[in-house]
């Protein structure tokens, strides 16, 4: 029997506990949770085949109650001996996709990241459209490519149309980029026709991950009138391995920003659910911005409300995403067509001057929270590296 050593300080305590999936010493994936640098296999501690699955889905589909009862009796086994056999060190592990993506749509959910890109599409005009602040703005992305940290991205080919351009080419995107965002995991669904009231989210979702969600802005522009971002976006999302769930994250809770006009009454709510969560972003190895998420405009449950308001059904393992993180300041903005103001004022990583994702670039974004006890809780990162196009053209 073996007693884990939790050091003071660990962004991984038992105010965390987050669930992931894992393989090692060769057996099948499974289900294991994080305490420090240690993961513990749950089906081998407490028994259950629900945790010998390559996915968290069934776990997440028992419900809330469930979800409650399992995270004290964790919390009772790591203070005490558990079996050698069930501990493996985070190093000796493979991770892998956390939960199977049942649908997957991303937001546009932070005011500074939204005035920001209409400064710089629109000029002339307002920089908020109509609605930005009636209702949480966001598009449907695509599940099938929603990978893990560690999995290389591929740099996208598609359409675009520069500035000058006659007629649209062919190749691959030449303006790679990132968005630094927080991703919410529904684990009881909804059927058709039944709303989820923006109180009710506790009841459903269960837990938070970090997100990129990559962005080839030259395929996106070209593309995204009048319907909306496609293959500018659909052809990567990362996400991180551990999934901390919302009970880690009631120190966390703070209120939304002013919201002003009041949102129609189906986005309201007694509960608040914004998250102070602070990023950070590393480009190569250098932070280049911290973005705040306790600034965003609107809350998970404020979208997941407006997801299933015209009664559309919420399935478990459903991934939903805050869209990019910015603050106020310049080291805040979540994406590096803000960070650089559209590749107009580059940045310095690694003793370069840069604007766009190059090949060979590495990203690496992680996030800590406040936590019950004083401390702090982490998510772990996202990181990925960026490999040349597979094909250059027709």
């Amino acid at each position: 029997m073996t007693t884990i050593d939790i050091p003071e300080g660990s962004l991984f305590g038992i105010d965390n506990l987050p669930y992931g999936v894992f393989e090692a010493d060769g057996a099948a994936p499974r289900v294991g949770v994080r305490v420090a640098d240690t993961v513990v296999d749950l089906a081998a501690t407490l028994g259950d085949d629900v945790f010998a699955q390559p996915s968290l889905n069934p776990f997440m589909a028992q419900g809330k109650a469930r979800w409650d009862e399992v995270r004290s009796r964790i919390v009772e086994l790591v203070q005490g001996d558990l079996p050698a056999e069930a501990l493996h060190a985070v190093s000796d592990v493979t991770m892998r996709l956390p939960f199977d993506v049942a649908d997957y749509v991303d937001f546009y959910a932070s005011e500074n990241h939204a005035t920001n890109l209409g400064k710089l599409f629109r000029p002339d005009s307002a920089p908020l459209m109509p609605n930005w602040k009636h209702l949480p703005v966001g598009y449907h992305g695509r599940s099938s490519t929603v990978i893990v940290s560690g999995v290389d991205v591929v740099r996208p080919c598609g359409q675009r149309k520069l500035p000058g351009d006659d007629a649209p080419t062919y190749g691959p995107s030449v303006r790679l980029d990132i968005e630094a965002e927080m991703g919410f995991v529904v684990g009881v669904p909804s059927p058709l026709g039944s709303p989820i009231a923006p109180d009710e989210f506790a009841e459903h979702v269960f837990g938070a991950v970090i997100v990129n969600d990559w962005s080839a802005r030259d395929i996106q522009a070209w593309e995204y009138v009048p319907l909306g971002p496609f293959l500018g976006k659909s052809f990567a999302t990362s996400v991180s391995p551990w999934v901390v769930p919302l009970a880690a994250l009631d120190a966390a809770r703070v209120a939304t920003p002013v919201q002003d006009p009041t949102p129609l009454p189906y986005l309201q709510g007694e509960q608040k659910w914004g998250l102070d969560i602070d990023l950070a972003v590393e480009w190569n190895g250098d932070v280049v911005t911290r973005p705040p998420y306790a600034g965003m405009y609107w809350s998970p449950a404020q979208m997941l409300a407006h997801t299933t308001i015209n009664g559309a059904a919420s399935s478990t393992g459903d991934l939903f995403a805050s869209g990019t993180i910015s603050g106020p300041e310049k080291d805040q903005r979540g994406a590096f067509i803000e960070l650089t103001w559209g590749g107009k004022e580059p940045v310095e990583v690694a003793a370069e001057q840069r604007t766009f994702l190059e090949d060979g670039d590495e990203i690496a974004i992680s996030a800590t929270a406040p936590g019950a006890s004083g401390g702090r809780i982490g998510f772990g990162e996202v990181r990925s590296r960026i490999l040349p196009a597979t094909e250059t053209g027709r």
